[in-house]
């Protein structure tokens, strides 16, 4: 099974952005999205962005990681 975590957009560097997700913050590949701005949310699989995502969808998914990691 395959997981893509969402981050929020902190800086654009060329073809990487710094992201943060959850505290940590990381340096990702965002050729296969296009038009990433800072303060965009994006989901992250294998160290690239893989999709655009809306806040909301993004808050929604990290509580669902945050309810499953405290269950743990």
């Amino acid at each position: 099974m395959c997981v893509a975590v969402p981050a929020e957009v902190v800086e654009i560097k060329e073809h990487e952005a710094l992201v943060n997700f959850g505290g940590v913050k990381k340096l990702v590949n965002i050729d296969l999205v296009s038009d990433v701005k800072v303060g965009d949310y994006v989901l992250l699989h294998a160290g690239c962005a893989i999709q655009k995502i809306d806040k909301e969808e993004a808050e929604i998914t990290l509580e669902i990681f945050k309810a499953l990691a405290e269950d743990n």
